[in-house]
């Protein structure tokens, strides 16, 4: 079996590189004509890999990439997603969300409609929410350029299902994390200042909303998701979540209580930054994709965030010395996923 992953160096695509490894798949992925690269996420693994230029912006290189590899699988996990950038740089937001996927979509149809295809979905279309938990039913009502964006080409994804007969799914993606998260996320600042603090290298964290609730899962679980929606006969889409919601106040507590300290003590709180719209619950009802797929996460809310914070001690703890017993945590997180 072949696979295609765009956005291969991301979080999502790594995890899913791995995953995909361990099955027994040739493992292709995009890297943009433009940039070099940055392959720390997959440096592990990159000899193992078939790295492509290829840009969801430029529609020849699709087509030649597919027309090239001849994947039997495709997962469309590349994105912009950094926090805010959206309002930011609006229009690439809309280049690279939506009219790449729609390019995408048309390289397959043209190469080869017997491909499977995975678009990653994002929660933010459900925008401004109007039911709790959010089901594949619930209306969308996006509320950025990245919400209204992912919008397009999740029913860009679904048009070409019901037009071409492509066998297309949608994961709608609720929060995931992992210790390949971002450090721009508040979820990996947590986790960092949390592993600094112990260290003794920082000495307060400053935070705005600790009410903010969020649905967080595990990203080794859900990359599990995206393979076990192509396997299916029938092409869909599912919400791919926890079903639990925590807030932000337990991240910290479930933080720093791995390195054995109270986050009452270290945590800063500036109650004039607060957004009003931000204590709306995003909760993923998974009941479908339970009952459809039989996927079920494996790795508990304090287990991920235990994970991040041991990843980021190895990360700032100064070398230990030649000789010393340390364990491995790479083997740890293998092991975890």
């Amino acid at each position: 079996m072949k696979a295609i992953i765009t956005g291969i160096t991301g979080q999502d695509g790594s995890y899913l590189a791995e995953f995909l490894l361990s099955r027994g798949y040739e493992v292709h992925g995009t890297v943009r004509h433009s940039s070099t690269p940055r392959l720390e996420r997959i440096h592990h693994i990159v000899h193992r890999l078939h790295l492509h230029p290829a840009d969801l912006l430029d529609q020849m290189s699709l087509i030649n990439l597919i027309e090239e590899v001849r994947p039997n699988e495709i997962y469309n996990l590349s994105a912009h997603t950094q926090p805010g950038i959206g309002w930011k740089h609006p229009v690439v937001c809309g280049q690279v969300h939506a009219l790449g996927v729609s390019r995408l979509l048309e390289a397959i149809r043209l190469v080869d409609s017997d491909i499977r295809f995975f678009q990653a979905s994002t929660a933010e279309m459900f925008g401004r929410i109007t039911e709790c938990p959010q089901t594949e039913r619930t209306p969308f009502y996006p509320s950025s350029p990245f919400g209204i964006a992912k919008l397009y080409a999740h029913w860009m994804t679904v048009a070409y299902r019901h037009q071409y007969g492509l066998k297309t799914c949608c994961g709608i993606l609720f929060d995931h994390e992992s210790p390949r998260r971002s450090e721009e996320y508040i979820t990996r600042k947590i986790t960092q200042a949390a592993a600094r603090i112990k260290l003794g290298l920082q000495e307060k964290l400053t935070l705005s909303n600790l009410d903010l609730r969020c649905d967080w899962g595990f990203a080794g679980d859900f990359v599990r998701a995206f393979w076990m929606m192509l396997q299916n006969a029938t092409p869909d889409d599912y919400i791919i979540a926890t079903g639990q919601t925590h807030s932000l106040e337990d991240f910290c507590r479930c933080a720093f209580e791995a390195v054995q300290l109270n986050w009452r003590d270290y945590v800063r709180i500036e109650t004039d930054q607060v957004d009003p719209h931000s204590t709306i619950a995003m909760q993923g009802d998974t009941s479908y994709v339970r009952r459809k797929l039989l996927w079920e996460p494996e790795v508990s809310f304090e287990e991920m965030i235990r994970i991040m914070v041991e990843n980021d001690l190895e990360l700032y703890a100064p070398p230990t010395p030649w000789g010393s017993d340390s364990s491995s945590l790479t083997e740890h997180q293998e092991s975890t996923i």
